[in-house]
């Protein structure tokens, strides 16, 4: 990646989105450590490595995202670190969307499901990784991949609590990258669009989603997960991005901006 970071910490819940980020992070000749759940992440490791001649090994840690207790984390990024060396960014891409349903239907243990996934534990991992990035005195990019739908512009029924999350995280960006671009960290965040394999499409019907969406999104298309969102994650890690920080970009394909007139077309 040229000048830009090369050692690179990655949150993953096995999805396809976070997937082809790390792949084209490794293509692009980062060290790669994935974080979740280890056994998932090290075939996924195994396959991106196979796939690329001359990549570095994708390497895997343990970390349970419904854990409440912040040391976890903080040993969890300290295993990182060991295999890495140091690190130069953190690419937070777990997330849990949960079924689609209004507040009042939501239940106690799904919303703190909800939340400790979506907003405790970026907290902890915002502190472990900052914390690293601060003693190694050489700075560093994080990277939040969020949604529209915690933006205000961005708002879909069924998803109160993830929004709200969502929207936590974009605000969080903004109060860190305040705080500690002192230590030369720099936040940033993305607010992708929606894909075909969201709630928010699937609950409406595929076939339906499929044939609105040239009305409803001004890109005409839903999001590509291979190929929307990893170029600009590679942009807030590299040294392209070195100035820019608390800011949320929005990858959407002009989603959120019809967002308001969207639900008369679906």
């Amino acid at each position: 990646m040229g000048s830009g970071a090369n050692k690179v910490l990655l949150t993953s819940n096995g999805d396809e989105v976070s997937q082809n980020i790390a792949f084209h992070l490794v293509q692009q000749g980062c060290r790669l450590v994935l974080m979740g759940n280890e056994k998932v992440l090290r075939s996924i490791g195994e396959k991106i490595t196979g796939a690329i001649k001359g990549a570095f090994p994708v390497e895997a840690v343990e970390m349970d995202m419904e854990e409440e207790r912040e040391a976890r984390f903080d040993e969890a990024v300290d295993k990182a670190c060991i295999i890495l060396g140091n690190l130069d960014a953190f690419v937070h891409c777990y997330t849990y969307e949960g079924k689609m349903q209004e507040p009042l239907q939501v239940t106690e243990s799904e919303f703190k499901k909800t939340v400790k996934i979506n907003f405790m534990s970026p907290w902890f991992l915002l502190r472990a990784v900052g914390k690293k990035m601060r003693d190694y005195n050489s700075g560093g990019s994080i990277v939040f991949l969020t949604s529209i739908i915690g933006a205000e512009r961005g708002l879909y029924q069924g998803a109160a609590a993830y929004g709200s999350c969502s929207a936590g995280i974009q605000q969080l960006v903004r109060h860190s990258a305040m705080e500690i671009g002192k230590y030369k960290i720099r936040v940033n965040a993305i607010a992708r669009g929606l894909h075909l394999e969201d709630a928010y499409p699937v609950s409406e019907g595929r076939e339906r989603a499929e044939k609105l969406v040239k009305e409803a999104v001004p890109m005409q298309r839903w999001l590509d997960v291979k190929k929307d969102i990893a170029s600009t994650v590679i942009y807030l890690i590299s040294d392209g991005s070195r100035y820019m920080t608390g800011t949320t970009i929005f990858l959407d394909g002009g989603q959120s901006l019809a967002r308001p007139r969207m639900r008369s077309y679906m």
